[in-house]
């Protein structure tokens, strides 16, 4: 998510093959040259996949070369969202072509934010074709995985000038809805507030599923929720009740 005053990004931590197999797993990770350039990656999708993406930006960062870049030598943030698509692309080409192909089972979907010194913050989702779409002001925030649950709240409630500790409250409501109504998604959530030309990795933290704050905004979300239904006017089968002004 994009504010005015920095990025914040947020990531659950459930994987599945199945009802009968289920795994936590961190889906956020962090590059940082501090002073110059701090990048955040979120992933969803098959594991093998991300964690392979990962691995390979991992060991570019000990051994790059021209042909091989490391997310720490780009020169923009532009530059690093093509060189995570590329390897995202190169990944999924590799896992399908060994074995029986089954169609999207090695896809995954990545989420790259941060700044580079001399840069501004940019954002970008990144699809499992290579190809992706940076954020702005008609779309400052991305989603992947499950988003329908939780996106209405982010689009009702998002507002550029929100602190980070209220862009946090939306967040945790956003994700408590998805957790509510699909098992594919589940805590703990992982965090991380960047603050615009800070430069340096930022407020980093998970939330438990005994979080207190969580289970706090958990349950007062629902309440309000219920509240406002009861205070909204009350429904009739009557078409003149419903539609007085269509009286004669």
């Amino acid at each position: 998510m994009m504010l005015e005053g920095g990025m914040v990004f947020m990531s659950d931590t459930r994987t599945n093959a199945g009802l009968d197999n289920i795994s936590t797993f961190k889906k956020m990770t962090i590059w940082e040259n501090p002073g110059e350039r701090v990048i955040t990656l979120l992933s969803a999708g098959n594991l093998a996949t991300t964690q392979a993406v990962v691995s390979e930006l991992d060991e570019r960062l000990k051994a790059p070369s021209e042909r091989s870049p490391s997310l720490l030598a780009v020169p923009s943030m532009f530059q690093a969202a093509r060189l995570v698509a590329d390897t995202l692309r190169e990944v999924i080409d590799r896992h399908a072509n060994v074995g029986q192909r089954a169609d999207s089972a090695f896809n995954a979907t990545l989420l790259l934010g941060g700044q580079i010194a001399g840069g501004p913050m940019r954002l970008f989702l990144i699809y499992p074709e290579g190809n992706f779409i940076e954020a702005g002001g008609d779309t400052p925030f991305f989603q992947t995985g499950e988003i329908k649950y939780g996106r209405p709240i982010l689009v009702r409630a998002y507002d550029p000038k929100m602190t980070f500790a209220e862009a946090m409250t939306l967040l945790l409501v956003s994700f408590d809805s998805t957790v509510k109504a699909n098992l594919t998604v589940g805590l703990p959530f992982d965090y991380h507030c960047y603050e615009k030309d800070g430069l340096k990795i930022g407020h980093t933290g998970r939330v438990q599923q005994d979080d207190p704050y969580f289970q706090s905004v958990s349950q007062g979300w629902g309440n309000a929720l219920k509240d406002a239904l009861e205070q909204q006017p009350k429904w009739t089968f009557d078409d003149a009740q419903r539609n007085p002004e269509d009286k004669g």
